[in-house]
């Protein structure tokens, strides 16, 4: 914990649950949107963050909960014009069928946890021990609890905040991108683009490239989390939500959302 950080400041975090044996990253910014917090480590570790951090708002990068059929429902088939007589979509949930029909690449969750992958479950858990803590689902049109938690998709973020898919996070490129969207939202981090001009030809012919300042992907999957939650505290009509409130929402960093994304 920041030793800077003043009695009753207001902090958001963003988690990221990873794959496999791969530690939890996490990130929390203040009302300024400087860093107070930023590490990793196990589902015990992040819910002891929310807590130290007294935690106003959690943004969490895992579904809420498992897919409830809604997407086989006549009614809902009916609003987004598919067919009755298939089951195409069926097995997503409504918030993810929302973004996969502008483009925005994300999985879909089973309805039974138990076959979920492994990091989804641990985000299952997560909520749940969010909500043993207090926190209550954020939804933009309803009434506002003291402590809030909500799910978002960093992909979809950077997304709507570039106006287009980002290249892959992976790439030296993707992480400049989603550094750089950031960077110029107003977090207080590095100017990306520092980096990129300290590389010569020199490093590129000897393979080392000088990154400082320069986060990994996981690290900004779970800035752009606490991006998103300092906009549900800050700002939340800059923010906007796709799903169905009995089966979960998604939110997303821009009150406006395309149709499609390139």
């Amino acid at each position: 914990m920041d030793e800077q950080l003043r009695a009753g400041e207001q902090v958001y975090l963003g988690i990221d649950p990873t794959a496999g044996k791969r530690p939890f990253h996490f990130a929390a910014v203040d009302a300024d949107l400087k860093i107070v917090a930023q590490g990793k480590g196990d589902l015990d570790e992040v819910a002891r963050q929310a807590v130290s951090l007294r935690a106003s708002v959690v943004a969490v990068d895992a579904p809420q909960s498992p897919n409830k059929g809604l997407m086989m429902r006549p009614e809902f088939r009916q609003r987004y014009n598919l067919s009755r007589a298939d089951k195409r979509w069926g097995q997503w949930k409504v918030c993810e069928y929302e973004l996969r029909r502008r483009n925005i690449r994300l999985y879909n969750t089973p309805d039974n946890a138990e076959d979920a992958p492994g990091w989804i479950r641990h985000g299952f858990t997560l909520y749940g021990n969010l909500m043993a803590l207090g926190f209550a689902f954020f939804v933009k049109d309803g009434p506002r609890a003291p402590r809030l938690m909500l799910e978002v998709h960093p992909h979809a973020c950077f997304t709507v905040l570039l106006g287009r898919r980002p290249f892959l996070k992976g790439t030296l490129e993707g992480r400049l991108q989603r550094q750089l969207v950031l960077y110029l939202q107003g977090l207080d981090i590095p100017n990306p683009m520092h980096a990129l001009e300290e590389i010569t030809r020199h490093h590129l012919l000897s393979g080392e490239l000088p990154l400082r300042g320069l986060f990994s992907h996981d690290e900004l999957d779970a800035l752009a989390a606490a991006f998103t939650a300092y906009l549900v505290g800050i700002k939340p009509a800059m923010t906007s939500q796709v799903g169905d409130v009995e089966e979960g929402l998604i939110t997303l960093p821009s009150p406006h959302l395309e149709e499609l994304y390139p």
